[in-house]
């Protein structure tokens, strides 16, 4: 048998392999403090040490890779964010969400930022990415803490902490880019306002916001017709429960809002929010979540494979002490400390504050900024910001992934035992 031959039968069986703990790990680990996540990272950190063989994932070798695998990654999950959230969009139901993105992620951003520049030493374009890289909570890695599926029931209500960390997550991850281009400025043009902030704020913030929010309702739309209406009963689309139907949403919003220079990944939550909003209390939805979820779910192990060979290959050999402490602090310290301030005096009981505060996953988002910047500017410390940037993203994994969930039956025990039960039977939803 010839070497391609084995090499070939190795990978066919790997991915084999992989592919199979993805659909039974969920179910296996069940209440054990270790997240999926925590068990692919580890397996490609064992694989790539043990096989040399193996090609070096570096992600500053492979950008185009990471840049691409991480981005269609990301933008299936905001589908899947999207279609899980039972609650309407309005401005008091989300309250908690609009705190989130209004308070605690520009505190978090300025913390980053302070952090990058005063600890690390790093340039003032640098210091902006990090606090934009860093900024967005994770809608990949945080299934533990996020509303799990979309329910037909018109009274579906999801609990504050589950709700919040799923629509943050959604929205968070489009925000953070008038950030990350703003650090592309500075890199390209120099710190001087003159040579950027007119363009960034009339084009990279206003313009490509907006054009992300109307090309996601636009769609959204067009698909909420296509599936309820007197279209969809000639075509039968749901009762054919043709769930990669959702990929086409997915794509079109994404790919038509990028086209016209606006934010995909807000478009493709938009999208999917107007889609659930379409007809709330269809199972089609559960249908679409479904099918979303699993392939996300496949490519998210194939990042966190390639992550963790990278690790084990040495994206964080230039890591000192510094760098350590400025992870811990983001995790530990910046998102808990900002989450809780923005939180304070809204809707929230304390419990449920603290569980919002502290699970501020980073994960591939964070990956994915990081490798489009890099891709479009010169950064000279691209390597450190590369290694820094996976130091939180491997820390985040592992303290969250650990505590994820205990908190949760913590937080869902106390809140069945303080919540009264109405009529049907059903336990209603009060802050803890």
């Amino acid at each position: 048998m010839s070497l391609e031959a084995d090499g070939g039968g190795l990978l066919f069986l790997a991915v084999g392999l992989a592919t199979l703990a993805a659909a039974l790990l969920p179910r296996i680990l069940g209440r054990v403090p270790v997240s999926v996540p925590m068990v692919f990272l580890a397996a490609g950190m064992v694989g790539f040490a043990l096989l040399p063989q193996l090609p070096n994932p570096d992600p500053l070798v492979h950008d185009d890779l990471a840049l691409h695998l991480t981005e269609v990654c990301v933008i299936l999950s905001l589908m899947g964010a999207g279609l899980a959230l039972n609650r309407p969009v309005g401005w008091r139901r989300w309250s908690t969400t609009w705190r989130l993105l209004g308070i605690t992620m520009p505190l978090s951003m300025l913390a980053v930022g302070l952090l990058g520049w005063a600890a690390l030493g790093v340039g003032a374009a640098s210091a902006v990415l990090l606090a934009a890289v860093l900024a967005p909570t994770d809608p990949v890695l945080a299934t533990e803490v996020q509303v799990s599926e979309p329910v037909a029931r018109p009274d579906a209500v999801d609990d504050e902490a589950r709700f919040a960390l799923t629509s943050e997550a959604g929205l968070n991850d489009g925000l953070a880019f008038p950030f990350t281009y703003a650090a592309i400025g500075i890199a390209v043009a120099g710190v001087a306002p003159d040579g950027w902030l007119g363009h960034w704020l009339l084009v990279d913030v206003v313009w490509r916001l907006g054009v992300g929010v109307l090309g996601g309702l636009a769609v959204g739309w067009l698909f909420g017709k296509l599936f309820f209406s007197t279209v969809s009963e000639r075509l039968r689309l749901t009762e054919s429960a043709e769930g990669f139907v959702a990929l086409a949403a997915t794509f079109l919003a994404y790919g038509a809002t990028e086209l016209a220079e606006g934010y995909g990944f807000v478009a493709v939550f938009v999208c999917a929010c107007s889609i659930r909003a379409a007809e709330r209390a269809h199972g089609y939805h559960a249908v679409l979540h479904s099918f979303v979820e699993q392939i996300e779910r496949l490519l998210t192990v194939v990042v966190l494979v390639l992550l963790g060979g990278a690790v084990s290959r040495g994206l964080l050999s230039g890591i000192g002490w510094r760098e350590v402490g400025v992870a811990a602090a983001v995790i530990l310290v910046v998102r808990p400390v900002a989450g809780w301030i923005g939180l304070s005096r809204g809707k929230t009981g304390p419990r449920e504050r603290g569980v919002i505060a502290f699970f501020g996953v980073r994960g591939v988002g964070s990956l994915y900024y990081v490798a489009y910047a890099l891709h479009s500017a010169p950064f000279p410390d691209a390597r450190d910001l590369w290694a820094i940037v996976g130091l939180v993203v491997v820390g985040s994994i592992v303290v969250h992934g650990a505590l994820a969930t205990p908190a949760m039956a913590a937080l869902d025990a106390r809140r069945a035992r303080r919540a009264p039960t109405s009529d049907d039977g059903s336990v209603e939803r009060t802050p803890v």
